[in-house]
């Protein structure tokens, strides 16, 4: 379990220590997970709509793409290619409930080098696969991956940076994350016209980061607080005097082990968590990740070229416009990192709703009155302005829903159920992420354009659920978080009238 050190005051307590170059050169090579994982959510969506790709393993595919009485929805509606993206995040549900054991016993250090070495198995088998069997297997060594650097790294993250950046430091994981799918839109965009082989040029160049992480992870350290935790204490004050650049340490690391004591006198996080005084982090955080997919994002992000060409565009405009909202989605995450502190949450999540709304139905309208069935596709303005919606869409989400769909369950469990609790968040993610992106293309041929307004009708719950149950946490002590939170909210306070925490000291 992570230890989290917070003050008794309420306010996060002050070290001695500055921001080491080796801290940064830490945290760039594990950011490379979120790099790596980003990679693969967008490299699939244009690899997918390859000819080459298309012509080798989904022949019935390409043949649907190409006739010209084929239906504009259903162009590449096919399980198993579908599965060829979905795949990654059931295996990364799977892998993350072992890399949390691994994570704990060894460490987040050989928890990110298995993490690169599983990426690199993956990255071997698509690039040069030459069956679906094959393919498949790869993605889903990617899925193990993800699951064990999605373990690991934003832990390590939080661990290595100094408190006062932990904060910023969890955005900016997904901001790499976003900077991954901008980068895998501009190499599909390359590679689309290098016959026959351009897809396995975009697969394998995943190998890259998957290979800077595997090599970069055996440079730098274990964090002070995973090796406290498993008993090398002396270790660990080494290390912190390492990344902090003084030698007086002292505070911190007594705050490092006294939290470390304070994690181990809950015996059974997951049953603590069942009890209805975590009912409201627990439902929220649940909430928050199953909004967080049916906003579509990730829809749009795995078949962006796919979508692009549904409404008229050809292969190569299709995945420069997938650039195009990749830019998007990288600044608008930047936006976010400079406002959350300032503006706060609940702003932040409610104007995305209207914006994603607004977006969603335009979308829905110009498909459902221009683009038949069968026929010609949209005009060039009307395409264009598809795309503009789907930027303006990208935007809302990247700011808000996107990066607080993780920062706010991080911050509003107490610190003897945080572990579980977050555990619970990612493994509803992932498996959210797997359904969505399993059944979207499927959805696509079945409803149409009415996709858009079904993901506008979850929008429309998304925002009352924020209105009236998603308290606001900006500035609030995560120590401070049941007085100041749960039992001043009109509903959640009914849960916290037996608050059966044991009573923790914190420094």
């Amino acid at each position: 379990m992570p230890a989290v050190v917070v003050s008794g005051s309420g306010e996060n307590q002050e070290f001695e220590g500055r921001i080491t170059v080796y801290v940064i050169v830490c945290v760039i090579i594990a950011a490379f997970g979120g790099l790596i994982f980003g990679y693969d959510i967008g490299i699939s969506g244009g690899v997918t709509s390859m000819d080459d790709f298309l012509k080798k393993f989904f022949p019935a595919v390409f043949e649907k793409k190409h006739h010209a009485l084929e239906n504009n929805y259903c162009k590449y509606d096919n399980q198993f290619l579908q599965l060829f993206t979905s795949c990654l995040y059931l295996a990364a549900l799977i892998a993350s409930f072992v890399a949390s054991k691994v994570c704990s016993k060894y460490g987040r250090k050989l928890t990110m080098q298995i993490a690169s070495i599983f990426f690199i198995i993956g990255v071997i088998l698509t690039a040069g696969g030459i069956n679906i069997e094959m393919i498949i297997f790869g993605r889903i060594f990617l899925g193990f991956g993800v699951g064990f650097a999605n373990q690991a790294v934003p832990l390590f993250l939080s661990e290595i940076a100094p408190p006062n950046l932990r904060g910023a430091l969890n955005i900016s994981f997904q901001l790499f994350i976003t900077i991954g799918i901008l980068v895998s839109n501009l190499i599909n965009y390359f590679t689309t016209n290098v016959h026959p082989h351009g897809w396995r040029i975009s697969l394998g160049i995943a190998g890259v980061p998957a290979l800077m992480l595997c090599l970069g992870s055996i440079l730098i350290c274990e964090t002070p607080t995973s090796l406290i935790e498993r008993h090398k204490v002396e270790e660990g004050r080494k290390v912190l005097r390492k990344i902090r650049g003084v030698e007086n340490v002292d505070d911190e690391f007594d705050s490092i082990i006294h939290a470390c004591e304070m994690a181990k006198q809950v015996k059974d996080p997951f049953r603590k968590l069942m009890k209805p005084v975590s009912r409201p982090q627990l439902v929220i955080s649940i909430c928050l990740q199953i909004f967080q997919q049916f906003t579509g994002i990730n829809a749009i992000m795995f078949y962006a070229p796919v979508l692009f060409q549904t409404v008229g565009f050809g292969n190569d405009a299709a995945l420069l416009s997938s650039v195009i909202t990749g830019l998007v989605n990288v600044f608008s995450t930047v936006v976010s990192i400079y406002v959350v502190d300032r503006a706060g949450r609940r702003i932040l999540l409610l104007e995305a709703c209207v914006q994603m709304f607004i977006s969603q139905v335009i979308i829905g309208i110009i498909l459902f009155k221009e683009l038949k069935t069968t026929g010609d596709s949209l005009s060039k303005g009307e395409a264009i302005f598809v795309v503009i919606s789907v930027c303006t869409f990208v935007m809302g989400f990247a700011w808000s829903w996107g990066p607080l769909g993780w920062l706010i369950p991080s911050e509003i469990f107490p610190l003897e159920t945080r572990s579980a609790g977050f555990a619970f968040a990612v493994s509803t993610n992932m498996l959210f992420t797997f359904i969505i992106g399993q059944a979207f293309l499927s959805m696509l041929c079945q409803m149409q354009a009415g996709i858009f307004f079904f993901f506008a009708a979850w929008v429309i719950i998304m925002g009352a659920f924020t209105w009236f149950l998603l308290p606001e946490t900006k500035g609030v002590p995560v120590d401070a978080m049941v007085d100041k939170v749960w039992k001043q909210h009109w509903f959640w306070r009914s849960f916290m009238i037996e608050d059966d925490r044991p009573d923790v000291k914190v420094v």
